[in-house]
């Protein structure tokens, strides 16, 4: 049977002794290094929050400049197209102004020449009415 005597008091003293050095020497260290660590921890899930946003901000403003710089590109090419159209068709009518300047030069000498064949022919015209009818009646007129 367990009796009450002074060593329950002195097991008592000895006990409060025990959880104070206990304290002391294990408890407040190993408190401290789990404060530590949850700081630490907290410490580095607020950078990868941050980190997070940055890569966010930056992948965003990437996704912004590809999307003017392709609108951009559109753009120029469109302009550049313009121009092209616009340089084709002033080569075009410089062709055609040539090409009818051309057909109308082209034009008078064929009229000069049909004029001066048909000159040469009316003037040829009655030694060849001559000729035709000396080999038709076969005599000279």
């Amino acid at each position: 049977m367990v009796s009450l005597d002074g060593s329950l008091f002195i097991q008592i003293v000895n006990f409060i002794f025990l959880i104070f050095v206990l304290n002391i020497i294990l408890y407040k260290p190993i408190r401290k290094v789990l404060i530590q660590r949850k700081e630490k921890i907290t410490g580095l899930e607020q950078r990868i929050d941050t980190v997070g946003k940055n890569i966010k901000e930056k992948d965003d403003a990437f996704s912004q400049g590809i999307k003017e710089a392709r609108a951009n590109g559109l753009n120029e090419k469109g302009i550049l197209l313009q121009e092209g159209a616009d340089e084709e068709r002033e080569i075009i009518e410089k062709i055609n102004k040539k090409a009818q300047a051309d057909l109308a030069e082209i034009r008078t000498k064929i009229a000069k020449d049909v004029e001066s064949v048909s000159e040469s022919l009316r003037q040829e015209l009655d030694s060849f009415a001559n000729a035709i009818g000396q080999k038709i009646l076969g005599r000279a007129f």
